[in-house]
C-alpha cells in the first residue's frame, strides 16, 4: 500500500466523521471494514460518496447479480486489479455463474480486439457463455478498454431483452468498478500488484 491506511475507527474523530465510519460499518456489516474503506477514509467525504454509490449497485439493482458480478471480475482482469478478481469472482460463483464460466471470463480475448485479431473471434465463436453472458462480458471490455461503445456491441444488449433500467445498472456497475480498480492498483490496496489472481479451481475446491 502506497499510503498508510486509515484508523479502523473514528476515535477522536468529528462526529461528521464518526457518522461516516458508522455508515460505512453498517454496509460491510458483520465483516470489518476491509482495506479499500480504510484508503478511502483519508477522506471522509469521499468514502462516504463511494460507500453510498457501491451500496446502491450492491443492493438495490434489479438485474442478474451473476451478471454484474460477472462484468466486475471481467473488469478486475483487463485491469490486472488481483484485489477486486479475488473478492468478486467468489461472489459470482455464489450467485451462480458456473466455474467454467467465470474460466472464461479469466481467459477469454478482449472483445475490444475483436476486429483486428483473428485469434480472439475464434476464442469468442467458441466460447462457452451463454447469450447474455457475452453480451455483458462484449460491452464490459469495450467500456473498459475503449470508453466508446460500438452501435453493434450495444445492440447485443438489446437482442438478448435487456431493459433501459438493467442496462443503466450495468453500465454504472462496470464504470464504478473500472473506478475501483483504478484505485487499488495505482495505491496498491491490500498490497497485491505483481502477485497471481486466484484460481478459479481454488475457489470451487
Amino acid at each position: 500500500m502506497r499510503l498508510p491506511y486509515a484508523p479502523s475507527t473514528a476515535d477522536n474523530q468529528t462526529l461528521e466523521v464518526q457518522d461516516i465510519y458508522a455508515r460505512i460499518a453498517a454496509r460491510r456489516l458483520p465483516r470489518p471494514l476491509i482495506p479499500l474503506d480504510l484508503t478511502l477514509l483519508h477522506a471522509p467525504p469521499v468514502a462516504d460518496g463511494y460507500n453510498s454509490f457501491v451500496g446502491a449497485l450492491r443492493t438495490k439493482t434489479v438485474i442478474d447479480a451473476g451478471l454484474l458480478e460477472l462484468s466486475i471480475s471481467r473488469v478486475a482482469i483487463l485491469n490486472q486489479a488481483v484485489y477486486e478478481w479475488n473478492i468478486h469472482a467468489p461472489l459470482a460463483l455464489k450467485a451462480g455463474i458456473k466455474p467454467a464460466e467465470l474460466n472464461e471470463v479469466q481467459k477469454l480475448p478482449s472483445y475490444a480486439e475483436l476486429s483486428n485479431v483473428e485469434d480472439v473471434w475464434k476464442a469468442w465463436q467458441e466460447t462457452c457463455l451463454d447469450v447474455r453472458q457475452r453480451a455483458v462480458v462484449a460491452y464490459t471490455d469495450e467500456m473498459t478498454q475503449n470508453v466508446a461503445v460500438k452501435d453493434e456491441t450495444f445492440k447485443l444488449l438489446r437482442d438478448v431483452e435487456f431493459s433501459d433500467r438493467e442496462i443503466l445498472e450495468l453500465t454504472t456497475t462496470i464504470a464504478g468498478y473500472n473506478c475501483v480498480s483504478r484505485i487499488l492498483v495505482s495505491l496498491d490496496v491490500g498490497e497485491n500488484n505483481g502477485k497471481e489472481m486466484k484460481s478459479v479451481e481454488s475457489m470451487v475446491n
